[in-house]
């Protein structure tokens, strides 16, 4: 196994111990008690029905905690080379892969630091498996069940008409699991386990037939454990009914859950116009810094405000790039904004870090870790330097 940050994160570690207002703006912040609690919840679901849960590094790899995160959970898993390399040097347990199809030139040393790679084509899985196998790792197919349960965000869902994401049950004969050791599913996106519970179902019926042939088969992510009205129950009833009906491994990967309320984003005004409404355009910009806004879409919270109109001043509050749709939505306040003034908003830990770009020359945010005496570690400040070697 790789070598990991060796247990909790130690403050000081990586950088400067400062109070949150003293923080850069903008800053992303890790709250450490809230990671715990998630990952302490997560702990009790491997325990309760004997599974084991991954990290899905696609969501939040800030590998400063991965020593933490690794006293916790199995292993890490990844959607390519580079997070292949990451979860292999950064975090003590299992490292699994899937890729929706592997370069050719990527793929011997993919094989070499992963325990299982998972395969998305009948056509990869003929090009590669005999590498795989050969670097001892295990190969796992990646299937298509065709069943969707998302209704709000379809840009999300694996399972739509014309999906590329899995192999469907028609592609599939029993010759092809020669060397498989296991099936992969993957199609919830921020859901409970009554769609994971209609999946399986799905999954069961149309491949249940090929499950004598593997040992072990993987949920995939998008399972919300850690918020507070996941049904684990449900959850845990399809693990033991994979575990006792066919004896199978069970895997789970959650990426959201892992860090879901763990983290903000603290950022400043930088001044207020007016164009019908008024409009604080802050130094954090949805299209550089939280792109799920533009992309789901969806309003993240800010602390200390509501909707519009329920208290008494309503901002627009927008980014410094040159994008009008720079736009992360409408706030309300009780109290006029002034340049300057510090805003934060919340559940800024899940695919933001990892999904940051620099259009317009607009400066990455800097990474902290908030601890439980509420002291914060700087872990990361990003410079011109960051942004120019981007480019050539």
């Amino acid at each position: 196994m790789g070598s990991a940050l060796e247990g909790k994160f130690q403050p000081g570690a990586c950088g400067l111990i400062m109070q949150l207002s003293q923080l850069p703006s903008p800053c992303f912040v890790i709250d450490e008690g809230s990671l715990i609690r998630n990952l302490e919840i997560l702990k009790g679901v491997k325990e309760r029905c004997g599974c084991k849960i991954l990290l899905a590094q696609k969501a939040f790899s800030a590998f400063a905690l991965y020593g933490l995160i690794s006293e916790y959970l199995d292993g890490a898993t990844a959607s390519g080379l580079y997070e292949a390399r990451l979860g292999r040097e950064a975090f003590r347990g299992q490292n699994h892969v899937f890729c929706t199809a592997y370069k050719d030139s990527d793929f011997d040393e993919i094989a070499q630091i992963c325990d299982h790679v998972v395969f998305n084509s009948v056509s990869q899985l003929g090009r590669f498996k005999d590498r795989a196998l050969k670097c001892g790792a295990e190969v796992g197919i990646r299937v298509n069940p065709q069943c969707s349960t998302q209704c709000d965000h379809a840009i999300y869902d694996p399972c739509s008409a014309g999906s590329r994401l899995g192999i469907t049950s028609e592609q599939l004969q029993p010759s092809l699991f020669d060397g498989v050791s296991g099936i992969h599913f993957h199609t919830l996106c921020q859901q409970n386990s009554d769609a994971l519970k209609i999946t399986l179902d799905a999954v069961e019926e149309k491949f249940g037939k090929y499950f004598g042939l593997i040992k072990w088969i993987n949920f995939g992510g998008g399972h919300h454990i850690t918020r507070e009205d996941y049904d684990i129950d449900t959850l845990c009833e399809c693990v033991m009914r994979m575990k006792n009906k066919y004896g199978l491994e069970v895997y789970l990967e959650p990426g959201e859950a892992v860090a879901l309320n763990a983290g903000f984003l603290e950022t400043q005004v930088l001044d207020i116009v007016k164009n019908q409404i008024e409009i604080a355009i802050l130094d954090a910009s949805a299209a550089c810094h939280m792109p799920d806004v533009l992309e789901m879409p969806y309003r993240p919270p800010l602390l200390n405000s509501a909707m519009p109109g329920e208290k008494k001043y309503t901002y627009r509050l927008a980014g410094p790039t040159c994008l009008a749709g720079d736009v992360i939505g409408d706030y309300s306040f009780d109290a006029p904004l002034q340049p300057g003034q510090r805003l934060s908003f919340a559940d800024m830990a899940i695919y933001s870090m990892v999904k940051t770009n620099t259009f317009n020359g607009t400066p990455l945010p800097a990474i902290a870790i908030r601890h439980s005496n509420g002291e914060c570690s700087l872990i990361r400040e990003f410079s011109y330097e960051d942004f120019k070697g981007r480019l050539s």
